[in-house]
């Protein structure tokens, strides 16, 4: 168990701040049970909010994208990297001062919005550049780019994904973008502003006011890296990028604090477990061997993982076996046999 007998993990929690991919859509759809969860949060009058890492759209295209998908969103819900960028970069810079973009025409918008000037050329005299992704960025940009921070503009990336998902495989990110402005500056940009670092998830908790914000993210080295740098408990769903086996292998600053296998474990007590778990949870028991750990017993498979995340993260074992036949259940239901 986690939150105590008959406890919902959601009543817990003043804001839920969902990550996108992976967690209430995969690439074009929504995962299953996302719009029914959303919308049950919606119906209990609870406080939600959208955090991702794409700066190629508006917040409120966000919040149509998502409201096409029969998820309800509406564009204050959502905090983009790119809103981000502009709402720090509005806090550090005087009234209408010129940033260059390199990015598409929604980043430049929320430059607008927060009272900044736009601009294309470092003859335009920026004082900042803000790099996000567009699928149009090409040699010009990154030069014009390079010219006005090797002349003193804060360099400020709205995040450094390497690379995006889409139906033929990753392709590259605003991370290989930055790379190339790394390589030809010779340094790294100012400031990061997308996960994992923490702005987008402090200004969503900001928004939020009073009360305690679990965010809702399906990777370690995103999201939960994100949340743990903001002081923020999490919520890993097995529905995305990140699987049992990287769980058990994460560092300390990569370990959420609840573990489920989809967005049910927000209402129902006995879909999520808090990670790390007691090591004889639920009627497992883990054993370990050199450097093997063997699951016996028997129980839920979620009380399975948080007990083997007890001796993982104390041993980081190379192998794990089964040691009856339900804990051999377990393990392939988890990913994790063989």
């Amino acid at each position: 168990m986690t939150t105590g007998a008959g406890e919902r993990l959601v009543d817990g929690y003043a804001l839920v701040v969902f990550d996108l991919d992976g967690v209430i859509y995969l690439i074009d759809r929504p995962v299953p049970g996302a719009v029914e969860a959303v919308g049950r949060l919606h119906a209990e009058g609870r406080s939600v909010a959208y955090a991702t890492n794409n700066a190629s759209r508006r917040s409120s295209e966000v919040a149509d994208l998502l409201t096409g998908m029969g998820v309800p969103a509406r564009p204050e819900e959502v905090l983009t990297s790119a809103a981000a960028a502009a709402e720090l970069l509005r806090d550090r810079l005087p009234a209408g001062a010129a940033v260059l973009v390199v990015g598409t025409e929604a980043l430049r918008a929320e430059l607008r919005a927060v009272g900044l000037t736009p601009v294309s050329r470092a003859d335009e005299s920026p004082v900042a550049v803000v790099q996000g992704f567009g699928p149009q960025v090409c040699w010009a940009d990154l030069a014009e780019a390079s010219v006005a921070v090797r002349g003193g503009a804060t360099w400020v990336a709205t995040n450094a994904d390497p690379a995006l998902p889409s139906g033929r495989g990753p392709l590259p990110g605003n991370g290989a973008l930055v790379a190339v402005l790394r390589t030809a500056l010779g340094r790294d940009p100012d400031m990061v502003v997308g996960k994992p670092e923490p702005a987008l998830f402090t200004t969503a908790a900001r928004r939020a006011g009073e009360g305690r914000t679990l965010l809702v993210g399906d990777r370690l080295d995103t999201d939960i890296e994100g949340a743990r740098r903001a002081g923020l408990d999490s919520l890993l769903v097995l529905t995305g990028v990140s699987d049992a086996a990287e769980l058990l292998a994460a560092p300390p600053h990569r370990r959420p604090t609840y573990v489920s296998m989809d967005l049910a474990g927000l209402f129902d007590p006995a879909a999520v477990v808090r990670v790390p778990g007691p090591a004889d949870a639920g009627g497992w028991s883990v054993a370990s061997r050199d450097d093997t750990l063997e699951l016996s017993g028997a129980g839920r498979t979620l009380d399975a993982l948080a007990a083997l995340c007890v001796a993982a993260w104390a041993a980081q074992p190379a192998r794990i076996r089964s040691g009856s036949a339900e804990a051999e259940k377990a393990l392939a239901e988890l990913g994790l046999s063989g």
